[in-house]
């Protein structure tokens, strides 16, 4: 029997090797696995002596040949196909063990070139894979190295089972499906327009208890790109459905302060936020947030764009948290909120940069199909060059600063989305309204709920008023300045009650619709 071996993640190679080598089979390998596994020992046979060609062009054209294919798709039950073998001379390859070329690791290295791309893209290992899970009734082909130690176990007891070979046949073009995908995307990236197709590649990370109800079986899919995918639970129950739509929601809420010298913290209830504030610290943060609605952040998931230290630990003791995801968590940090058994204790890093934030596109399904947007950048939302006081009253400095703050928060609110903020905090959050007034009533509401005044308050809204009421609603409750992309053919309405009633009046020119 003859395995042909060539791969780039040689996990658990040379122990596979040697245990085929014990069951009496014969290895042919190339390149790097043929020198890793000479170094170790075990006797293998280079693929030039095989096709009696060397390999050239760098290592391009090594497998190509039809004394490897032959060996390959050769059908062991089928006359004509063993007269050929017998002709040409080729001897059957019974097993192959192949994984691809590091592309996707390659291109998401800062700085790497066209050029070094392209020479990751494997052509022989695919071509190779596919022609032994064609043939996967008569040779065996494994993908992936955590399968060695069920393939060694089926020939040892000589009996693999065809559900085994179908199994390791469909893996195989799953992974060249993904790894094709990946290399779509790569060189269509930057490409003007939209692509005629889109293949996304998704991985199962885990099956979830239930979907958003427990009648709805559900399991966690993640594509390559950072994000979801590089969750680390640290401590408690496992994650839910509706708890990792929360804790990406709380990410990309506080995302937009990473890298900066404030500290961070978005209380999340239903994807939405109830609590979203600025600190010098963690726990100021946390304290700030939890202040804009203590009642609403009873379950809720917390998140925080720096290392969640013990003092920050320790202030949460008194309230009953779903999860808490930061992007780092001290030994003592860790150690106090263990003492929560049920607390789901998340380590998220953040993306090296905002920019990581902005690339890429946002999916969103539908009954057989998705809507396809490109992500709202990070910078469009801090960009203040666009922006314009359309009324008779400047902001003053302190008012400055808390729009600033007020309008990346509430793009991370649900439309309609009101958001009341002073000194860097959201006072009161009027989410998901069908009116842009009830929105703007219910953030008043919620603030004076809560014990917060809004005289003096700056009110941020994620789209334009179509009417002056919602201005009209902010101006009663005592709100000074207004956040808001204008563009209504209302403005100059809207724009007049606000001087009427005295108020501050921002244009930003940029919507921000969640939905």
């Amino acid at each position: 029997m003859r395995a042909l071996l060539s791969v780039s993640d040689k996990r658990g190679l040379v122990d596979f090797a040697r245990e085929l080598g014990a069951l009496g089979w014969e290895i042919v390998s190339t390149g790097g696995t043929a020198e890793a596994l000479r170094h170790a020992g075990v006797p293998v046979v280079p693929v030039e002596q095989v096709t009696g060609f060397p390999e050239m062009m760098d290592g391009r054209v090594k497998t190509l040949h039809p004394k490897v294919h032959g060996g390959l798709l050769a059908r062991r039950h089928h006359p004509g196909d063993r007269a050929a073998l017998a002709q040409h001379g080729i001897t059957p390859i019974d097993l192959v063990a192949v994984n691809l070329y590091p592309f996707r690791e390659t291109v998401v290295r800062p700085g790497v070139t066209l050029e070094q791309a392209i020479e990751q893209i494997d052509i022989g290992g695919p071509s190779m894979l596919r022609s032994a899970a064609k043939n996967h009734q008569d040779v065996l082909v494994v993908v992936d190295p955590d399968d060695y130690p069920v393939v060694l176990d089926a020939l040892r007891s000589q009996d693999v089972p065809v559900e085994l070979r179908r199994a390791l046949a469909a893996k195989v073009f799953a992974h060249t499906a993904a790894y094709d995908a990946a290399i779509h995307r790569y060189l269509t990236r930057d490409a003007p327009g939209w692509p005629e197709r889109i293949t996304l590649a998704l991985e199962r990370r885990q099956e979830l208890r239930y979907g958003e109800n427990p009648h709805q079986a559900a399991a966690l899919y993640t594509t390559e790109e950072p994000g979801i995918r590089d969750l680390q639970q640290l401590h408690g129950k496992e994650l839910s459905f509706n708890n990792l739509l929360d804790v990406d929601a709380a990410v990309l809420a506080v995302a937009p302060w990473s890298g900066s010298d404030r500290a961070a913290c978005a209380i999340i209830k239903h994807t939405t936020p109830c609590g979203i504030a600025l600190g010098r610290s963690p726990a100021e943060a946390y304290t700030r947030a939890l202040a804009t609605d203590r009642t609403s952040a009873f379950g809720s998931v917390i998140a925080f764009n720096v290392a969640l230290d013990r003092a920050t630990a320790d202030a949460m003791r008194e309230l009953f948290v779903e999860v808490v995801v930061a992007p780092a968590f001290p030994d003592d940090a860790l150690a106090a909120l263990r003492e929560k058994k049920n607390l789901r204790v998340v380590r998220l890093p953040p993306p090296p940069a905002l920019a990581e934030i902005d690339r890429g596109w946002d999916f969103k399904g539908v009954r057989g199909g998705f809507l396809v947007q490109q992500r709202t950048r990070v910078q469009q939302v801090l960009d203040e060059s666009g922006w314009r006081v359309v009324t008779k009253r400047r902001p003053t400095d302190a008012e400055w600063r808390d729009v600033r703050f007020a309008w990346v928060a509430v793009g991370a609110v649900k439309s309609n989305a009101i958001l009341l903020a002073r000194d860097e905090a959201a006072i009161g959050i009027g989410a998901g309204q069908m009116s842009r007034v009830d929105a703007s009533f219910l953030a008043v509401h919620k603030a004076r709920q809560q014990g917060h005044d809004p005289v003096g308050a700056v009110l941020a809204s994620d789209a334009f008023f179509p009417f002056a009421d919602g201005v009209e609603e902010a101006a009663r409750a005592g709100v000074r300045a207004i956040i808001q992309p204008g563009g209504s053919v209302k403005d100059p309405e809207v724009v007049a009650a606000a001087d009427q009633a005295g108020l501050a009046m921002v244009f930003t020119g940029m919507r921000q619709f969640r939905h």
